[in-house]
């Protein structure tokens, strides 16, 4: 989501963002910087802003938080948009994450380290689509996380398409394990039986 950032100043305003240090940025960066629009995120040293998103981005999040939240287990816990350190050099932030329950540590937490995260999901902006389907899950496999869904808008109706991948723990690779259109159901990380028809999305 978003744009890369640069050292170059923003005509009309007094401030300028600080140049960035050859190596490029920090998840310690990401959380001292002052002034960064909310739901930056870092990849490969480069902060990613967010760009205005579509009315459907932010209906399937609610979507599959509720329904996510209505059969998660209690040892497992379901937020949206928070940062995943995945190494010292990215810290993206799903849109959708499954948690352990116990690295939920208070209500001024920021992140959470990719070994809690059983499930990220992305849903997919045109300014996104890029790091969304590739650069994302790449990095999420390498990481250790055992699953990723991909959701984006499909077919001549733009109904919602959800594609389920597992993670290959030899090769630390995603494998394909189902594309879902109307209802999503899997059993992994836990059963989940949702509605992601468009009149789902239409009656929140």
């Amino acid at each position: 989501m978003g744009g890369t950032m640069t050292a170059e100043p923003i005509t009309g305003h007094s401030s300028r963002w600080p140049v960035p240090p050859q190596d490029g940025y920090t998840v310690d960066d990401l959380f001292t910087l002052p002034d960064l629009p909310p739901h930056t995120e870092l990849l490969d040293g480069s902060l990613i802003f967010v760009s205005p998103q579509r009315i459907f981005h932010s209906l399937m999040i609610d979507l599959l938080t509720y329904g996510l939240r209505s059969g998660a287990p209690r040892e497992l816990k379901v937020v949206r948009e928070m940062t995943v350190v995945l190494d010292r050099r990215n810290g993206p932030e799903p849109d959708v994450s499954v948690v352990r329950a116990e690295a939920v540590t208070g209500r001024e937490q920021t992140r959470f380290e990719a070994a809690d995260v059983l499930l990220a999901v992305e849903v997919v902006s045109p300014d996104s689509e890029a790091r969304d389907r590739d650069t994302k899950p790449q990095k999420y496999a390498a990481a250790g996380i055992p699953n990723f869904w991909l959701v984006e808008m499909a077919g001549s109706d733009r109904r919602p398409v959800v594609r389920v991948y597992e993670l290959d723990p030899v090769n630390k690779a995603y494998a394909l394990t189902g594309i879902h259109h109307d209802r999503l159901k899997t059993g992994v990380p836990f059963p989940v039986d949702v509605d992601i028809s468009p009149e789902a999305l239409d009656r929140l």
